[in-house]
């Protein structure tokens, strides 16, 4: 396809406005409907959503709905709303699961500490050893308090 050098940068203006539109979008219950709609991984319907995340009306859930479907999340089709973009910036999906990437990190971490600790433990301490420990035990728990706090802030 041939374009001209105005039409490439309307193109791009395009993209990066709805990269900007998705940030946008992707707060507060807006947010919760979008992760609701991921969790479940089939299509959903306006009073699946206003019962699941307790809405008032079905009138919220089909506003939050359409918010998502402008802007490229979602689309609707037969069935109901269905994803159509995934967005999980600190999220990793496991099946219906969504897990903060940041709990691989931590398991890591302690795997390595609780082998330096019980495996690779020296006859004398010395200040290397000590070091490595500590150092991997403030790896794990700083991995281990994002996981708790992303998964908390991420809580439907």
């Amino acid at each position: 396809m041939l374009y001209t050098a105005n039409q490439k940068y309307d193109q791009k203006d395009v993209v990066m406005k709805n990269m900007n539109n998705e940030d946008a979008v992707l707060v507060g219950t807006t947010l919760k409907v979008y992760r609701y709609a991921l969790k479940k991984g089939k299509p959903i319907g306006i009073r699946e959503v206003q019962r699941a995340l307790k809405f008032s009306s079905p009138t919220l859930s089909s506003y939050h709905l359409s918010k998502l479907e402008r802007a490229g999340l979602l689309r609707q089709t037969n069935e109901g709303y269905v994803v159509d973009k995934v967005i999980l910036r600190n999220l990793v999906r496991l099946r219906r699961l969504l897990v903060p990437r940041y709990l691989f990190y931590s398991l890591f971490f302690a795997t390595a500490t609780f082998i330096e600790l019980f495996f690779f433990k020296p006859s004398v301490l010395t200040r290397e050893y000590v070091f490595a420990v500590a150092v991997s035990v403030a790896a794990t728990l700083s991995y281990s308090y994002e996981t708790a706090r992303i998964w908390l802030k991420n809580r439907i």
